[in-house]
């Protein structure tokens, strides 16, 4: 939650997104030339020295490719890295292990666990590009909700990789929103169908989801297929997990309870996606949704966050010892349910900094869609492992459970005109 933390702290890290130290141009050459065995400079006809972005694993420069005149981005792993990972993994290990023998009340050593698991998978970018052409596959039909677009990889290298150049501004560039005329609504929009597809639908996650990875590009005209005059570039897919079937579904119910508020199933599919005791669910609900414990536990969500709110969770993570029950959590919960708070955060985060005009609770209303689609696809499952097909009790099950989702689908419908039409009023007053 990293809008609670101090600024001192979001600051001074901020730069690790895009802005890390960056390797010399001699060692990208070299390192060039060892792995593919082709000459730097007969391959290149322009290649820019200064990268457009650094990463801790590796930095991005335009170049043009001198055969085919195609501007593509070149990502180079750090030549140093192959030398320092497994010292580096290790000194890991090993700080976090001493510090749970001397603060066990501090429990870290899952880091280390979660460092040693997913660094090596990111250090061949052959990888990457199988994750990125996978993805790019599986959201085309989406195109008109998301407008995602991800580059194209001419050539993938365990530490190389060239892919098509696609520039854009951060996400949260306001001005350049404002500049080429782009709808925030619509931005957060399509955010919120980008990371809630990937938890509901596919279930196949990007592991790295911030702001350094995310890129917003103005197009010239509007797509006649999507209406939309932008794109959100999706970068770095080194990096995916994939979300169990029952824990989607499970943390989908827990969403439909906050909705219609009931904080009895709240507690038993919170718990139960988690893999948590009800003891730690209060602080689980409040992770997950952003909001005090008053707000998270009674599910009353949808109306925003004010500055009194954000202050009181402040408050609540210096004392009480809900730092120490956030850690314990963190510390207990499966890896992939901290990938999905971390999903959520950026979510949130993204749409606040946006300035949505049609508010929050668009984004939460996309959420709960996606939620209810993902219950009413297990009904049906459940209902066909119960019963042969076209049985009387499998097209009673069937219309029940149709008609608990069109119920939904339509609630939903009437949450949505009734908030556009309240921020609509609040325009012109």
């Amino acid at each position: 939650m990293t809008y609670l933390l101090p600024f001192e702290w979001t600051d001074t890290m901020v730069v690790l997104q895009d802005a890390c130290p960056e390797s010399t141009m001699e060692e990208i050459v070299e390192m060039f030339e060892k792995d593919t065995g082709k000459n730097f400079n007969e391959y290149f006809s322009e290649f820019d020295i200064k990268p457009i972005g650094v990463a801790s694993l590796a930095q991005v420069h335009i170049a043009t490719i001198r055969e085919s005149g195609q501007k593509v981005a070149v990502k180079c792993q750090h030549p140093s890295l192959s030398k320092f990972v497994p010292l580096d993994v290790l000194l890991t290990k090993t700080v976090f292990d001493l510090m749970y023998k001397v603060f066990p009340e501090y429990p870290l050593t899952w880091l280390g666990d979660e460092l040693q698991e997913s660094i090596y998978v990111e250090l061949n970018f052959v990888n990457e590009a199988k994750n990125a052409q996978k993805t790019a596959d599986y959201f085309k039909p989406y195109h008109k909700l998301t407008t995602l677009r991800i580059p194209n990889v001419y050539e993938a290298l365990p530490r190389l990789l060239i892919m098509e150049f696609v520039g854009g501004a951060r996400l949260d560039n306001l001005k350049y929103l404002d500049d080429h005329n782009i709808s925030r609504a619509e931005v957060s929009s399509c955010l919120s169908h980008i990371f809630n597809n990937m938890i509901f639908k596919s279930g196949f996650v990007h592991c790295d989801p911030h702001h350094g990875n995310l890129a917003i590009r103005a197009l010239d005209d509007k797509k006649s297929d999507t209406g939309k005059n932008f794109e959100i570039v999706l970068y770095d897919h080194g990096l995916y997990r994939t979300i169990p079937n029952q824990m989607k579904i499970d943390y989908s119910k827990f969403w439909l309870a906050m909705l219609e508020k009931d904080s009895e199933a709240m507690k038993k599919y919170g718990t139960r996606f988690a893999q948590i005791s009800d003891e730690q669910f209060p602080v689980l609900a409040a992770a997950i949704t952003g909001r005090d414990f008053d707000h998270a536990l009674s599910g009353d969500i949808v109306v925003s966050r004010d500055e009194s709110e954000i202050e009181n969770m402040r408050d609540l993570l210096v004392g009480n010892n809900v730092f120490l029950d956030l850690m314990s959590l963190l510390a207990s919960v499966p890896r992939i349910v901290l990938l999905i708070l971390k999903t959520n955060d950026l979510v949130r985060h993204l749409d606040e900094s946006l300035k949505n005009p049609l508010g929050q609770e668009r984004t939460f209303l996309i959420l709960v869609t996606y939620c209810a689609e993902t219950a009413y696809k297990d009904e049906r499952a459940s209902i066909s492992r119960q019963f042969s097909k076209w049985s009387m009790s499998w097209c009673s099950g069937e219309f029940k459970a149709w008609w608990k989702y069109t119920k939904r689908c339509c609630k939903l419908y009437v949450y949505d005109v009734a908030f556009y039409l309240h921020n609509l009023r609040k325009e012109f007053i």
